[in-house]
């Protein structure tokens, strides 16, 4: 197009939007009233949307596994129990994987896409409707002469009713699929704080255990220079001074073993929260107590830790998506409908030019108008498939069935998180007061021990065995400390918390939250 067929269309360019606009609101009427009249013809052959049902599933009114160290009672705000440690460097690492852990961002990123498809899947059932403009003339160089130009306007519109349901069960689909993916981003918070305590409390663990290795090294240098001193004054042969050393080395060799642990559990926690291996290092270098226990932990009933639980809602959001599918592979079977319509409105435009050739004035008069429109309708039917919409609806009936299955396994799968927390948690509070107690016995025989090795009255085994229990039921009790505590992290997360709708460490922004 040259520059003066578009200097006549900018001229004309209000004149263009006003027609446009009012052909586009009738093109609007036009298509509502075809859409009622297809679904007042075809109201016979309707079908009800496809509902989605949970299986029947009997959960207990209680734990089985109830003892002295939890009560049934409600569990208050689950959101951030990690602060119930009273752990400052706990609570720092896990705020600080909430904000970089890939996973976590990941789940965001699948979440989004998941949006994206629903508002797709509800565009998708309203028509689509597009606007044309184009210009074409003759130009004429006599002084005093014209032009005749043509100035076209026209819009397309077409859709899709949805008379049997394969749109709306698409939108339902989607709106699950979003569910779905809400549920996952929330229980990925729950696993991904969960696995930062537990990696934590391994850490401290490595770290007392280590303490303690160490401290008996000390203990048996000392015992190892008391049989020199005692094999050069003839009292004792040669034979406890090599054991005494047998045993330092042996304790020493385990020194690395734990070194290792310690510098693997602090990798760990530096990949959760999305740094580089020896990033932490300085601030975990020092060692602290593993995280204590509080006396007593409320839990809610069961019925409580289900709607909780975010795996259990996706799980339940996945059935409502499969059975919508179901319902859009149904449709495929009923006929697909179609309405489509055209406007277009040509204006023949005269300009007339006067004047001199370098003061001429130009002026568009209109000639002509010529309105063309046109609709349609289409119904289009399968015949003959050999089968293969009913093997896609069999297929899908298979995928909704897996969904319900996985749903009751999911469950199922809950319930008995809780109750191995429950029994782990009482069991090691037992295990860890038997130990402590028989760690003060042993420290006591094995002082006791080596004041009568001193004093000739014990052989040097009696030395040795004392030394090797101290160190065994030291680093057993270390251990269980560390499993207590772990089996109360286990609980937690067992129980769903993590996360919370009302809470800050909520993973879905309150703008997303406002998409539905």
């Amino acid at each position: 197009m040259d520059e003066g067929h578009c200097d006549l269309l900018m001229n004309n360019s209000d004149i263009v939007k006003q027609r446009l606009r009012a052909w586009a609101s009738k093109l609007a009427r036009y298509a509502a009233v075809a859409a009622v009249v297809s679904v007042v013809l075809l109201l016979n052959g309707c079908i009800a949307p496809t509902r989605a049902t949970k299986p029947a599933i009997t959960v207990p009114p209680s734990w089985n596994s109830m003892n002295a160290d939890t009560v049934q009672s409600p569990a208050g705000d689950l959101s951030q129990w990690w602060k119930r440690f009273g752990d400052d460097i706990l609570s720092d690492l896990i705020g600080r994987a909430l904000k970089n852990n890939t996973s976590l961002r990941t789940a965001r990123a699948n979440l989004r896409e998941a949006r994206a498809e629903r508002n797709l899947a509800a565009a998708n059932r309203f028509p689509t409707v597009t606007a044309s403009l184009s210009g074409t003339g003759n130009a004429s160089n006599s002084p005093g002469g014209s032009t005749g130009n043509v100035l076209s306007e026209g819009l397309d519109a077409s859709w899709e009713p949805d008379v049997f349901g394969s749109y709306g069960n698409a939108l339902r689909a989607a709106r699950a699929d979003v569910g779905n993916s809400e549920a996952t981003l929330q229980n990925t918070l729950v696993s991904l704080v969960a696995e930062v305590a537990l990696d934590y409390v391994d850490l401290r663990s490595y770290q007392m255990r280590l303490e303690i290795s160490r401290q008996n090294a000390a203990s048996e240098a000392e015992t190892l220079q008391i049989t020199e001193w005692r094999a050069q004054a003839g009292l004792v042969s040669s034979i406890d001074v090599e054991q005494a050393r047998y045993t330092l080395e042996q304790t020493r060799a385990g020194i690395p073993s734990l070194e290792i642990d310690v510098a693997l559990s602090e990798h760990a926690l530096s990949t959760l929260l999305g740094v580089s291996p020896g990033t932490l290092s300085h601030q975990l270098a020092a060692p602290a107590p593993i995280p204590s226990v509080p006396d007593t932990v409320a839990i809610g009933i069961p019925a409580d830790t289900l709607r909780q639980r975010p795996d259990v809602r996706a799980a339940e959001q996945k059935i409502v998506a499969e059975t919508a599918r179901l319902g859009q592979k149904n449709a495929a079977r009923y006929p697909s409908f179609s309405l489509s319509g055209s406007f277009l409105v040509e204006q023949l435009l005269g300009t007339a030019s006067g004047g001199a050739v370098s003061g001429g004035t130009t002026i568009a008069l209109m000639s002509g108008t010529t309105l063309l429109g046109s609709g349609s309708g289409t119904i289009t039917q399968t015949l003959f498939d050999r089968g293969r919409i009913r093997q896609q609806i069999e297929i899908q009936s298979a995928v909704q069935e897996q969904a319900v299955i996985s749903y009751e396994s999911t469950v199922l799968t809950a319930l008995q998180d809780v109750e191995d927390s429950l029994v782990s948690f009482e069991k090691s509070r037992e295990r860890l007061a038997a130990l402590n107690t028989a760690a003060d016995a042993a420290r006591n025989a094995a002082v006791l021990a080596r004041t009568r090795y001193t004093a000739g009255l014990v052989d040097f085994q009696t030395v040795l065995d004392t030394e090797r229990t101290v160190l065994s039921i030291e680093d057993s009790a270390a251990q269980t400390q560390a499993d207590r505590t772990t089996a109360l992290i286990k609980l937690y997360k067992a129980l769903g918390g993590g996360w919370s709708s009302a809470a800050g460490t909520n993973p879905i922004s309150a703008k997303q939250g406002q998409q539905s």
